[in-house]
């Protein structure tokens, strides 16, 4: 039986996880796609902020991406020590800081982007909310990314399956499993991220809080689902009947969610504001304003 299963499964495409090896530096898969995520998520958030009801300047995009990155960092690092595996961690703390190791959780890194849009809201003087809903409609991206950069390094792998998907992974032992990182990556990744695009371009970031709550609800139903095909950590296993960690985390984000949407739509709509001036979309843009009112006074 064993071998049937085998013989059935999905090559599993063995990639090395180092994309790029220069002499000592080597860069991986899994930096590249934090890289790509964040840095195509900033222009993403960037053309939101020209959407109705234009509440966010764009380049105010600009200074966030760098607080977004530590919330990124700092949060996910943080919370796979103190949810996934506190333990380990309380007698090693020196690894703690191995970051470069790999050890990130979605909902610890979720925290850290939530306090770090709390404090940038607050310096900025922007309503809370309306930096939610731009940044919820581009976090798919870093989580597509991410996902694609967990089945390259061969973690977080399905269960076992009979199904004709099942891959054997190469740290899986002999039987296929489900390939949940393509799920998650299709669900969480591309699916809410077209979901987050069309309620955007329909007018949706005039009701204040909508986006970011249909972002909480879906990821947590999403996880939720791929939980059911994802092999449970090893060291942590099923909480009870057959719940894990990650189906605990997201259920407040379902609750927080649909709670979101409610609000979104007792309020009433956002007000479009005026068009951006030159020095609201960024200094390359203001500079060339300036240049273009110098050149017409002279005439």
């Amino acid at each position: 039986m064993t071998q049937e299963l085998v013989f059935a499964a999905l090559t599993y495409p063995e990639i090395d996880p180092i994309a790029i090896s220069l002499g000592p530096l080597a860069i991986r898969w899994y930096s590249l796609a934090y890289i790509f995520g964040i840095m195509l998520g900033w222009r993403y958030c960037r053309w939101l902020c020209f959407q109705a009801p234009r509440q966010l300047r764009p380049i105010a995009m600009d200074d966030f991406i760098v607080w977004a990155t530590l919330g990124i960092i700092l949060g996910g690092r943080l919370g796979y020590v103190l949810f996934y595996n506190f333990t380990y961690f309380l007698y090693n703390p020196l690894e703690i800081f191995a970051v470069w190791q790999g050890g990130m959780s979605f909902h610890g890194g979720l925290l850290g982007v939530i306090t770090a849009m709390v404090l940038f809201a607050r310096k900025e003087k922007v309503h809370f909310l309306a930096l939610a809903d731009i940044i919820a409609c581009a976090t798919p991206i870093g989580l597509f990314f991410g996902r694609l950069a967990n089945f390259i390094n061969g973690e977080l792998f399905g269960r076992v399956t009979t199904a004709e998907i099942g891959m054997v992974f190469p740290n899986g032992g002999p039987l296929p499993r489900h390939p949940s990182q393509l799920y998650e990556a299709g669900l969480e990744g591309l699916t809410l991220l077209l979901i987050l695009y069309l309620v955007a371009r329909t007018g949706g970031l005039r009701r204040r809080g909508l986006t970011a709550g249909l972002f909480l609800v879906g990821y947590g139903l999403s996880r939720t689902i791929v939980e059911f095909f994802r092999e449970p950590d090893a060291h942590i296993g099923f909480l009870f009947a057959e719940i894990t960690i990650g189906q605990l985390l997201s259920s407040p984000m379902i609750l927080v969610g649909i709670g979101l949407i409610v609000l979104a739509f007792r309020q009433p709509l956002q007000t479009t504001g005026p068009e951006f001036k030159p020095e609201d979309i960024s200094p390359k843009e203001a500079d060339k304003a300036a240049k273009k009112k110098a050149s017409s006074n002279k005439k």
